[in-house]
């Protein structure tokens, strides 16, 4: 049985290397301009040679995104901005665009071009027209099942097939989202997502003004259109999709996220609770409210069947993520995809590794079919760790006397269970001491800004190791 790829986010230069230093085979890396990442993109033509170089002198694999749906403006300087990240050697090209594909297929013709999950691949006849093309690899849409996507593996013996395993989930089909380019006037086509599914907002009562436009209900406008007793405004919190009862007006039915009653639809306007004031229309009907807030993905039990299947690649998503989260998702997936191919069962405890990791909570999205409260987090739009926190990088390290210095980034203290994460094996232990820069014993690591040393008990460990080391906490139970 062949090992799938391991593919690994890259938005930064560092996190490509704990990517490999835990396991993956190969990272994707976005260009700022014409990728979906252009904000905190550490890539830029300097880096993006950079990296290439660090990956393939490892044997490993640099794919570089080039996959936004873009308007004329940029074709213009399309070709010429390409010309040195061709230069640099990527592996592949991720593209979505069929006018960007045709025009670096006429300009490189030797260049391997990757399918973007943005072109929305849910079946074998695409993915056979995209091979037709000369498309070398299909990246599946994220809205495929198990049993799908090995149809399209049996009926695509030669393509290359590749399908995400971790990570964020969008609410639209895979990634073509409206939401922020309507709320926020930023395209997530186009790169530029706010999140806009996962802000918390306030409702508020709305009603149309002379003009036909949506205002708060208590305004003069409003009152002034309408002739007619206004509320107060509302001050209920909708969570990503969560019940939201609208205020309600003397003579006109009341209405709630989940259903109207006596009409089919309700106009409302709300406000994220970061931006204050800043207002922005929102439609109601029976079927609820159109914010969503997924839960992110966790396929790490599907991993044998994948493999079984002889899908390529496994990817993992989140090009915006720590360091942390490169690593600890690498190195659980690394020993997923090794225990599958050499036959060993699934080892459960895996899962509660990923559970360590801050998250929306997890769905194993459509690889098996769920009732809907599986696919979408109705209590919570923030992220939440659950048995453990990333406290401190390895900075240092004196292999004679067994100590660490830390660059702490949480607090922890003297008596805390700790693990510290290393490539090839994780070491546990009770924290007995901490020592602050001046040698000094104190019981607490205060948190980030500071830099302590701590002991760790074993073996001492390799410097190739050590280079990579990150710590966590465990945290009550």
């Amino acid at each position: 049985m062949n090992a799938p790829e391991l593919l690994s986010p890259a938005g930064t230069y560092k996190n490509m290397r704990y990517a490999f230093a835990y396991g993956a085979d190969a990272v994707y890396a976005g260009q700022p301009r014409y990728s979906l990442r252009v904000r905190n993109n550490d890539f830029k033509i300097e880096n993006l040679h950079k990296g290439i170089a660090y990956a393939h002198e490892r044997g490993k694999q640099f794919y570089v995104a080039s996959n936004i749906a873009p308007h004329n403006s940029k074709l213009k300087t399309y070709l010429r901005d390409m010309e040195p990240v061709i230069e640099a050697g990527p592996d592949a090209l991720i593209m979505s665009d069929p006018g960007l594909i045709m025009m670096i297929r006429e300009r490189w013709p030797e260049q391997v071009i990757h399918l973007s999950v943005q072109s929305n691949v849910v079946n074998y006849a695409a993915a056979r027209f995209w091979q037709s093309q000369g498309i070398s690899r299909i990246i599946l849409s994220r809205e495929l099942s198990l049993a799908e996507i090995g149809e399209i593996r049996a009926a695509c013996p030669d393509l290359e097939i590749e399908t995400f395993v971790h990570g964020a989930l969008c609410i639209a089909y895979s990634g073509r989202c409206l939401l922020s380019g309507y709320f926020n006037h930023r395209d997530p086509n186009q790169g530029t997502c706010t999140n806009a599914c996962r802000w918390k907002y306030n409702t508020v009562a709305a009603a149309t003004d002379e003009t036909g436009d949506l205002v708060p209900a208590n305004s003069a406008r409003a009152h002034a259109a309408s002739g007619i007793w206004t509320p107060e405004q509302g001050g209920l919190i909708a969570s990503g999709g969560g019940s939201a009862e609208m205020p309600s007006v003397p003579g006109e039915s009341t209405a709630t996220a989940g259903g109207v009653e006596g009409q089919d639809e309700l106009s409302a306007l709300i406000e994220d609770r970061t931006r204050p004031g800043e207002l922005m229309p929102v439609h109601e009907d029976e079927h609820g409210t159109y914010i969503m807030n997924s839960k992110d993905l966790r396929a790490v039990q599907h991993v044998p069947q994948l493999t079984q299947m002889g899908v390529t690649s496994l990817k993992i998503e989140g090009r915006t993520k720590s360091a942390y989260y490169v690593a600890r998702t690498a190195q659980v997936y690394r020993q997923a995809i090794d225990d599958a191919v050499a036959g060993r069962p699934f080892d459960i405890r895996l899962m509660d590794e990923l559970d360590n990791l801050a998250n929306r909570g997890y769905t194993e999205g459509f690889y098996r079919r769920h009732v809907h409260d599986e696919y979408q987090n109705y209590e919570q739009g923030n992220s939440v760790g659950v048995h453990q926190q990333f406290v401190g990088e390895v900075i240092g390290y004196d292999p004679d006397r067994g100590i660490l210095e830390i660059d702490v980034k949480n607090r922890f203290e003297v008596g805390d269970g700790m693990e510290l994460m290393l490539p090839g094996g994780n070491r546990r232990f009770t924290l007995e001491h901490i020592e602050n820069k001046r040698g000094e014993s104190v019981a607490t690591a205060p948190g980030s800004g500071h830099v302590v040393k701590i002991p760790v008990p074993g073996e001492p460990i390799s410097g190739e190791r050590i280079e990579f080391a990150l710590l966590m906490r465990d945290l009550g139970r």
